[in-house]
Order: C-alpha cells, then sequence, then structure tokens
C-alpha cells in the first residue's frame, strides 16, 4: 500500500533539449503533504543592523510554521542583543519562498526595529532566511 503524498513541481524551465535523450531539462518536486499531514518547516535568520547612534546589534531566531505549503510567507520574531544599554524587537513577514539550486528554499526579509534607547532610534534589518529546517 502506497503513501499519499501531494506537492507540486518545479519546472526548470529549459525546454531548448526536449525530446533528445541527452536533455539537461529537469523537474523539482516540493512535497507539502506525506500521508494526508502538512510537512511543516521553519527557517533560522540572523544578521546584524544597521549602525545608528553609534552602535549595532546583533540578532537570531526562528521563523514561525508556514499557514500554508506551496508559495508561502513565514512570520519571525527576535530581540536584539543588548548594545548602548537597550535591546529592540525585530518582528515582521518574510517575502515569498525563493528556490535553491540544490533544493529547498530561502526567504527574504527587512524592516525596521521598535524604537529605543536614551536617544530614542530604530535600526534597519535585511537579509535571507536559512534554508528550510522539516520539524
Amino acid at each position: 500500500m502506497g503513501i499519499p503524498i501531494s506537492g507540486f513541481i518545479l519546472d526548470s524551465g529549459d525546454s531548448s533539449n526536449s525530446g533528445n535523450s541527452g536533455s539537461k531539462h529537469s523537474h523539482k518536486l516540493y512535497i507539502t503533504s506525506w500521508n494526508g499531514r502538512a510537512v511543516p518547516h521553519i527557517h533560522q535568520f540572523e544578521g546584524v543592523t544597521s549602525l545608528d547612534v553609534g552602535h549595532n546589534h546583533r540578532y537570531v531566531g526562528l521563523t514561525f510554521l508556514a499557514a500554508t505549503g506551496v508559495q508561502h510567507v513565514h512570520s519571525y520574531y527576535a530581540e536584539t542583543s543588548i548594545d548602548d544599554g537597550h535591546a529592540h524587537i525585530i518582528q515582521g513577514t518574510t517575502g515569498p519562498a525563493i528556490p535553491l539550486p540544490n533544493g529547498g528554499h530561502i526567504h527574504y526579509f527587512e524592516g525596521y526595529t521598535t524604537v529605543n534607547g536614551s536617544t530614542p532610534h530604530t535600526h534597519m534589518y535585511r537579509g535571507n532566511t536559512g534554508n528550510e529546517i522539516v520539524e
């Protein structure tokens, strides 16, 4: 008895050699459910904020599970390092999935921290998540 799976196939877009036995045409299979259960995943993210008011902050975290499996985004939240006597919060929603050449995907994220500090200010941050981590 087989295990039911669902997902989608992404075509490489190279149709120049279609029909030839030496074709380099390929497809990627993204499984979104296995035996009726969604394949949940998260992503690690980290970085350094912009330099503002003479300092920056480091951050590291894990995204939340995506609400859907095919084209999807993730919410994220992290508290920055304490620098210059204070920390900030970063939070938001990533961009859509960006497929990787060898499988998996990443997400772009960017935004501004919360306002904090003896001189109230924010920092800009941006980056790409790591590849997916299947839970």
